[in-house]
C-alpha cells in the first residue's frame, strides 16, 4: 500500500512539473478556451482571465523586442491564433454576463467608470479610434509586410540553399553546419509563410470586435429599455459596460497586432536585439540629435509654446548628441591606432629572430570554437588555461610556458590542435553546442548523441544535446562542456610532454632562484656535476616517470652526493629517485602504507641484470627481443589479472634492472609504475599480488 502511495505521489509530482509537461497544460488551455464559448463563467473567473489576457499580450510584445531574428520566435503565428480565440471567448463570456446580469465583473466595470469616466459617448469614441488605429494602420501595414516578406523569402530560398551547398563543397563549412543552416532557411520560410496567414486573424479580430460591440449596444437597448422596462438609465448601464468590455478586449488585441508589426518588420540578418540595434543606428549620426535639439530649443521662443520645457528637452537632446559624438570619436581613434600598429607590424622587415622564434606551446582551434576563448561571448577557456599552468606547475614543479591560441582555417571547424615547438602532439574534436557524457564501461545506447572517444584518455563517450542532459545525469554519466574537454586534454598533454618542455634555460632559472637561499648546495652541484645539461637530463628522467621535481633541494643534494663518482645519467637518476623515495611511494600506497606489488622472480632479475652494460650513452641491454616480447606477454597477464580484481599494482625489482623493466613495459602499460626495492621506505609494507617467474629454459610464466 505504501508503495502504491509512493508511486502515485511520484506521478502527481511529474504531472505538475510545468517544464516537462508544458504540452499538456497548453492542450488543456486550448480546450478550455473552446469551452468558454459555451459554458457561462462566474464574474470572478472572468476578471482573472481578463487580467491574464492583458499580461499575456504584454509578454508577447516584450518578447518581440528581445528576439534577435524573426524566425527565433517561430511559435508566434500559432500564438496569434490562440490569443485571438482566447480574446473572442472572453468577449462571448462578457457579452453573456452583460446582457443577463447587467454586470460583468470588476475589470470591465473599472474600464467603464475610471477609464472613460462614466461617459459612454467618450468611451465609445475612444473605442472607435483604437479600432481605426489597429485596423487601418498597424494591422494593414503588418499584413502587407508579411505578404511581401513571405513572397521574397520563398523566392530566395533556392539561391540560399545553393550557397550553402557551395560552401559545403568548398570545405568552408562542415556537414553539421550545413544541416543547421538548411534548417534555419526552412524555419525562416515557414515563419514568414505562417505570418502571412496569421495576419488575417488579427485583421479579422478587429472586424469581429466592432460587430460584437454593435450587437451588444443594440442588445443592451432591447434588454434594458424594452424587455426589462428600465428606460434610458438601464440602456445607459448596458452601453457603458459594452464600451468597457470593448476597451478591455481591444487593448490586448492592439498589443498583439503591434507585436506582429514589430516582428515582421525586423530584418533577418540582424543579430542584435531591437533596442540595441535601434540605439546603435540612431546614435551613429549625433548631428541628427544636434539639429533636432536646436529646433526644439528655438520653438520654445515662439508665442504660446512652453519655453522652459522646450529649452530643457532641446538641451537634453544636444547633451546626448555630444556624448555620442565623444564616444564615436574615441572608438575611431582606438581603431585608427590599432590599424597603425597592424600596419607597422605588417611593414616591419622579417628578421632572423622572427624566423627562428618558435612558440613553446600552441593551441590551434577551428573557427566554430572561437566563442570558447572570446570573453564577450562567455568563453572561459583562457582562464582555464591559466589555472592549468598553475596547477600543473605545482604538481610537477615546472614552469609551464605560455600557451598561445590561434584560429586555424585549415582544420575542421570543430577541431583543435596542440603543438609543442611547432610540432603537432595531439588533436581533438569538440561540439560547441553539445555536452560530453562519459561513464566507463557504460552502455552508451541509453542516451542519444554522437559517439566518440574522449580525447584525453580514449574512453568511449557521447556528445549529447542540452535536452538530453537530465537523462544522462540520472544514469550517473559525468557531463563535461567543450571547454572542460579541451582543458583536460591540454592538461594531460602538458604532463606527458613535461620533459620536453623543461629547457636548460628553465633549469638555470631554478638554480638562480635557489642560489639566493641555498648558495652552498648550488656551488657544490655546479662544481661536482657536468653542469646544467646533466641536471636537466636527470630532471627530465624524473618527469618522464611522473615524478615531481618540486622538491628541488633534495634532488640537488642527491646529485651533489653522487655526481662525483657516478657519471652515467641513468644511474644518477636512480640515486636521486632513492632520495625521493617517500614522495614517490606515497602516490601508490593505501591508507595503511601498503603497496600492492607484482614481484619479479630473482632468477629472472639475474637474466635482466646480466644483459645490462654501461656505455657512454647510458645503460644498454643486450637481451634478445624474442625474450623481451615473451616477458611482456607474461607480465601483461599478471597486470591484467590484478586490474580485473580492482587492484592498481606496482612492479617491483632491484635498482639495477628497474629502469630496463620500465622501458620495456611503458609502451604497453604506461600507467603501471615500476619501483625498486631500495625506493621503499622502512615504514611501508609490501603485499604480493602477482609474480613473474623464470622457469627452466627461459620459459616465463605468470602466477
Amino acid at each position: 500500500m505504501a508503495e502504491e502511495k509512493k508511486a502515485t505521489g511520484f506521478k502527481l509530482s511529474k504531472l505538475f512539473n510545468l517544464k516537462n509537461n508544458v504540452d499538456i497544460f497548453v492542450a488543456i488551455a486550448a480546450v478550455g478556451v473552446v469551452l468558454m464559448l459555451i459554458i457561462p463563467l462566474p464574474t470572478v473567473i472572468l476578471d482573472i482571465l481578463l487580467i491574464c489576457n492583458l499580461a499575456l499580450s504584454m509578454m508577447v510584445i516584450l518578447s518581440t523586442m528581445y528576439v534577435k531574428k524573426p524566425a527565433d520566435f517561430s511559435s508566434f503565428p500559432t500564438l496569434i491564433l490562440l490569443t485571438t480565440v482566447f480574446g473572442l471567448a472572453l468577449n462571448v463570456s462578457s457579452t453573456r454576463l452583460i446582457l443577463s446580469q447587467a454586470y460583468a465583473g470588476r475589470i470591465i466595470q473599472a474600464f467603464g467608470d475610471f477609464v472613460v469616466r462614466g461617459n459612454y459617448v467618450v468611451g465609445f469614441i475612444i473605442f472607435i479610434v483604437l479600432l481605426a488605429i489597429q485596423f487601418l494602420v498597424i494591422t494593414k501595414g503588418a499584413t502587407r509586410v508579411s505578404e511581401v516578406a513571405a513572397r521574397f523569402t520563398l523566392d530566395a530560398m533556392p539561391g540560399k540553399q545553393i550557397a550553402v551547398n557551395e560552401d559545403l563543397n568548398a570545405g568552408l563549412i562542415t556537414e553539421d553546419e550545413a544541416r543547421k543552416r538548411r534548417k534555419e532557411l526552412q524555419l525562416e520560410a515557414d515563419f514568414y509563410g505562417n505570418m502571412d496567414g496569421a495576419s488575417k486573424f488579427v485583421s479579422g479580430n478587429v472586424k469581429v470586435a466592432l460587430v460584437i460591440t454593435l450587437v451588444n449596444v443594440i442588445g443592451g437597448l432591447i434588454v434594458g429599455a424594452v424587455m426589462r422596462g428600465e428606460g434610458i438609465e438601464g440602456a445607459r448601464v448596458y452601453i457603458l459596460l459594452t464600451v468597457g468590455d470593448g476597451l478591455v478586449s481591444q487593448i490586448p488585441a492592439l498589443l498583439i497586432s503591434t507585436a506582429s508589426g514589430i516582428i515582421v518588420t525586423r530584418t533577418s540578418s540582424s543579430d542584435d536585439r531591437f533596442a540595441s540595434e535601434m540605439v546603435a543606428q540612431i546614435g551613429a549620426a549625433p548631428q541628427v540629435l544636434f539639429i533636432a535639439g536646436f529646433a526644439i530649443f528655438v520653438m520654445g521662443f515662439l508665442p504660446g509654446f512652453p519655453t522652459v520645457l522646450n529649452m530643457i528637452i532641446g538641451a537634453a537632446l544636444g547633451g546626448i548628441g555630444f556624448l555620442m559624438k565623444t564616444s564615436i570619436k574615441k572608438s575611431a581613434e582606438k581603431k585608427e591606432a590599432e590599424t597603425e600598429v597592424a600596419k607597422q607590424t605588417a611593414e616591419k622587415p622579417t628578421t632572423m629572430q622572427d624566423i627562428m622564434n618558435v612558440d613553446p606551446m600552441t593551441l590551434e582551434i577551428g573557427y566554430s570554437l572561437i566563442p570558447l576563448v572570446d570573453k564577450e561571448q562567455g568563453g572561459d577557456l583562457l582562464e582555464r588555461i591559466k589555472l592549468i599552468r598553475k596547477r600543473v606547475g605545482l604538481d610537477l614543479g615546472i614552469l609551464v610556458p605560455p600557451i598561445r591560441i590561434f584560429d586555424n582555417v585549415t582544420i575542421e571547424a570543430s577541431e583543435y590542435l596542440i603543438k609543442i615547438r611547432g610540432t603537432e602532439v595531439a588533436r581533438g574534436k569538440v561540439f560547441i553546442n553539445r555536452l560530453l557524457a562519459m561513464k566507463p564501461n557504460a552502455d552508451l545506447s541509453q542516451i542519444d548523441g554522437i559517439e566518440v572517444k574522449e580525447p584525453a584518455f580514449g574512453i568511449k563517450a557521447k556528445w549529447i544535446s542540452e535536452e538530453e542532459r537530465p537523462k544522462a545525469e540520472t544514469l550517473e554519466f559525468e557531463i563535461f562542456d567543450p571547454a572542460a574537454v579541451i582543458a583536460t586534454h591540454l592538461t594531460e598533454v602538458v604532463k606527458k610532454n613535461s620533459p620536453e618542455l623543461l629547457t636548460r634555460q628553465d633549469v638555470k632559472s631554478i638554480l638562480d632562484t635557489l642560489r639566493e637561499k641555498y648558495p652552498a648546495i648550488i656551488e657544490e652541484v655546479m662544481s661536482n656535476s657536468g653542469g646544467i645539461g646533466e641536471i636537466q637530463k636527470v630532471l627530465q628522467n624524473l618527469l618522464r616517470e611522473d615524478v615531481s621535481i618540486r622538491n628541488m633541494l633534495v634532488i640537488l643534494e642527491a646529485i651533489a652526493d653522487y655526481s662525483g663518482s657516478v657519471k652515467n645519467i641513468d644511474l644518477l637518476t636512480e640515486f636521486v629517485r632513492r632520495a625521493l623515495r617517500k614522495q614517490i611511494v606515497s602516490k601508490y600506497a593505501d591508507d595503511k602504507n601498503t603497496i600492492q606489488g607484482i614481484f619479479i622472480d630473482p632468477e629472472l632479475e639475474e637474466v635482466f641484470a646480466d644483459s645490462i652494460h654501461e656505455t657512454q650513452d647510458g645503460l644498454v641491454s643486450t637481451l634478445d627481443t624474442d625474450v623481451l616480447h615473451r616477458f611482456v606477454d607474461k607480465a601483461g597477464g599478471v597486470i591484467e589479472g590484478a586490474l580485473a580484481k580492482g587492484i592498481q599494482p606496482v612492479i617491483l625489482g632491484s635498482q639495477k634492472i628497474r629502469r630496463l623493466v620500465r622501458e620495456v613495459l611503458e609502451r604497453y602499460y604506461p600507467s603501471i609504475p615500476v619501483l625498486s626495492y631500495s625506493e621503499i621506505p622502512s615504514n611501508y609494507s609490501l603485499n604480493q599480488v602477482g609474480l613473474v617467474s623464470l622457469q627452466p629454459a627461459e620459459n616465463f610464466t605468470a602466477q
